[in-house]
């Protein structure tokens, strides 16, 4: 079986990002972006998807984090799509529930080629941090988008900021990792328009 490996490099006048992303990988991670916060959440996607990540980005930051997160999520969403090639022998749907402590959030995904997002998170601080909370939305847009995925967030309940955001990165692994796993039963494109991405 070919290895299922994404690799991309993406330089702009606002960011310079390269990322590695190995779907059948062990959970190994990378990451430096400059923002601390945003770190420990690509950690998350690793740890509990069982990929191998490497993530290295340069951005603008003393303006804020803004293009930086977002032009990460559009390498990374590049990068997993690459990875996956047609998408043959994959089980394409992945959803997971994950608790942490008061909060509990949700992650279903598609790969279906078809890009889009709905999320649902009202998170109480503007701030985790210096990470401007607002910024969630915007990986998991560009994320989705450049992977050509469909991805359903929501965030049932939570008081702590730092536990919704986490729990939603938690799950978007989870599902993930279920949706690109590799199923013998499942032979050629799992459509019955015989194409995904």
């Amino acid at each position: 079986m070919a290895e299922r490996l994404g690799q991309v490099a993406r330089r702009t006048r606002e960011t310079d990002i390269a990322v590695t992303w190995r779907l059948d990988g062990a959970g190994r991670a990378e990451i430096a972006t400059g923002v601390p916060f945003f770190d420990h959440m690509l950690h998350q996607i690793a740890r509990h998807g069982h990929f191998d990540l490497t993530v290295r980005a340069r951005g603008d930051l003393e303006i804020d984090a803004h293009h930086t997160v977002e032009d990460t999520g559009i390498t990374l969403g590049q990068a997993l799509r690459r990875a996956l090639g047609d998408g043959a022998g994959i089980w394409r749907y992945g959803s997971a529930f994950v608790p942490f402590d008061e909060t509990l959030a949700f992650a279903a995904i598609d790969v279906s080629g078809r890009p889009y997002l709905h999320f649902d998170a009202a998170f109480p601080a503007q701030k985790v941090g210096e990470f401007d909370t607002e910024l969630v939305l915007e990986f998991f847009r560009a994320l989705s988008i450049n992977a050509g995925i469909t991805l359903h967030l929501k965030v049932h309940y939570g008081q702590n900021t730092h536990h919704m955001i986490e729990a939603l990165f938690k799950a978007f692994a989870r599902a993930l990792s279920d949706a690109v796993a590799l199923d013998p039963r499942v032979q050629g494109i799992p459509s019955t328009k015989g194409a995904l991405l």
